[in-house]
């Protein structure tokens, strides 16, 4: 049996078919339909029956998007593809293609992915974090993504930033979902150049904010070296709670590698340990975890489900 995973992103869905092994077998990339959701259901199924005819095998299907279904209905909320706010997605895809399909958020598939096979495979606990547009993250703990009643597991993004002062962090920040000084408007990549270009009335990219802290001059230094402390505040309050083995950092900002020297002795200053022996690792498999993940969805709830009928 092969696993069908699916990535839909606000201008492109990613379609990604794994053997058992984890190899990727077949590889599809589409435009996401975004005028309704009749249409957006016909051009993904479209995208999958044609992944039929080319593979002749039967495969499973697992979607990860970037919002979160709602515990209570089985709706979709806040995702930034638009038409699908309030859809059962799940359920209506399930009904035009006659099998199962499987669907959760891009963070929790990410983790997943990395727990499994990737920077994260043999750990018992694995937060995933995800810094790029915005701050994400899902939990993985022995093989199993953890959800709560709430669909929140893993939204440290939208945490107040710990220890906030105006003398050290500047301005408050005003976030999308209506708090101030989420964790999200520091560390997050949008976040990380915002307030840079606020404070210098400039319009430089995080990756040339980076390349200019790592030149030496003073105010980039600066303001990356305030990321850090930021993100060692955020991430020591992760492992206070959780005390995961591994945290597994993706998104554009994984890709600075001073993060993985600079992050670790940032955050022994603020942990309740004298030491800190969790694991700060970057993705294995960088922007294509979401999609794997997504692939591996329907195996998960097979496992859960055999394990069930054993302690019946």
């Amino acid at each position: 049996m092969l696993h069908l995973g699916l990535d839909i992103g606000g201008t492109k869905m990613e379609a990604v078919l794994l053997d058992q092994n984890g190899t990727v077998r077949f590889r599809e990339r589409r435009p996401t339909w975004k005028a309704d959701y009749a249409g957006f259901i016909h051009h993904l199924a479209e995208m999958v029956h044609y992944i039929k005819t080319e593979q002749k095998q039967e495969f499973t299907i697992g979607i990860g998007l970037p919002g979160a279904i709602d515990p209570e209905t089985d709706l979709i909320k806040n995702c930034n593809c638009l038409v699908l706010n309030g859809e059962n997605l799940a359920k209506d895809l399930a009904c035009r293609l006659e099998q199962p399909v499987f669907l959760a958020n891009d963070a929790d598939c990410f983790t997943l992915s990395e727990a499994i096979d990737g920077a994260g495979q043999g750990y018992g606990t694995v937060f995933g974090v995800i810094i790029g547009t915005g701050c994400g993250g899902g939990v993985v703990v022995n093989g199993q993504l953890l959800s709560g009643p709430n669909a929140i597991a893993g939204e440290w993004g939208h945490n107040p930033l710990p220890g906030w002062t105006a003398e050290k962090d500047g301005p408050v920040q005003h976030c999308y979902c209506l708090h101030e000084n989420c964790i999200e408007s520091y560390i997050s990549g949008t976040g990380f150049s915002r307030r840079f270009n606020e404070k210098q009335a400039s319009q430089l990219s995080t990756e040339s904010i980076i390349a200019a802290a790592e030149a030496g001059d003073p105010l980039a230094f600066a303001h990356y070296q305030h990321f850090i402390d930021a993100f060692a505040r955020s991430i020591a309050g992760v492992i206070n709670t959780l005390d995961p083995h591994v945290i597994v950092i993706g998104g554009g900002l994984s890709n600075v590698a001073s993060i993985y020297r600079d992050l670790p002795p940032a955050i022994k200053r603020y942990i309740f340990s004298s030491s800190c022996h969790t694991a700060i690792v970057k993705a294995r498999f960088g922007d294509a975890s979401g999609v794997r993940g997504a692939a591996w969805l329907p195996t998960l709830h097979s496992h859960q489900t055999d394990t069930a009928r054993r302690t019946a």
